[in-house]
């Protein structure tokens, strides 16, 4: 294999280089939606900070608990607070789901948010964020989980990874690595890449002890010899 230097004219060719080995490990992950987009929202202020089993369960205990959006923005903070206790800071994700979803209703005067799907990413990422409490990564998981939008999540997974292989720079914030790393996919990739990456970062790229002599993407990675 060839080595792909790093450079701003030859990443899209090692974003697709990258994609491509770890399509041969991981094979297809096509995209199904997981809930509707307030759904998600509030899955996601729930899986902040926790594992993915106890966010789970917090927000299926939640549902479970008041039924639909609507009792949940009506509910009190304390209520929350005890159906989301198994996922792990409720005292802080309480108010903010209860906040978050009365601000939608206020806006919309309902909880679909059905219309994002068809605004131009940037307008759909805006509304968003626009949102008390809703940062880039959010937003991006909302549309990209909900609707298939080629909006990519940048989690610590996917930051460390494309930090280590050079896809964005050292200096580069998880903010602003959302837009670098949409630049260098094709749209209709995007969320394969990123279900590649996290799950590069889980089990081979690794904060700590990376497994580098496992791994398939050493040729392409500038990191490679750091850690042997």
């Amino acid at each position: 294999m060839t080595v792909i230097k790093n450079g701003p004219k030859t990443k899209k060719l090692k974003v697709k280089a990258v994609s491509d080995l770890l399509s041969i490990i991981y094979g297809p992950i096509p995209w199904e939606p997981r809930y509707n987009a307030s759904e998600e929202l509030v899955y996601t202020i729930l899986s902040q900070h926790t594992s993915d089993i106890n966010s789970e369960r917090a927000f299926h205990n939640l549902l479970t608990v008041f039924g639909d959006l609507d009792h949940i923005a009506d509910a009190s903070v304390d209520d929350i607070e005890v159906a989301i206790r198994r996922g792990g800071l409720s005292k802080t994700k309480a108010p903010r789901i209860k906040s978050i979803l009365n601000e939608i209703r206020e806006e919309l005067g309902s909880f679909d948010l059905s219309f994002l799907a068809e605004m131009p990413l940037k307008d759909a990422k805006a509304w968003l964020i626009n949102l008390k409490g809703v940062g880039p990564k959010t937003a991006a998981i909302i549309l990209c989980f909900s609707f298939g939008m080629p909006a990519m999540p940048v989690d610590t997974h996917i930051y460390r990874v494309a930090q280590r292989l050079s896809l964005v720079g050292k200096k580069i914030s998880a903010e602003k690595a959302h837009d670098i790393l949409e630049s260098l996919i094709e749209p209709k990739e995007v969320f394969q890449f990123h279900m590649y990456l996290i799950k590069h970062g889980r089990d081979t790229c690794k904060a700590q002890r990376p497994k580098c002599h496992q791994c398939s993407l050493t040729e392409l990675c500038p990191s490679f010899k750091r850690y042997q």
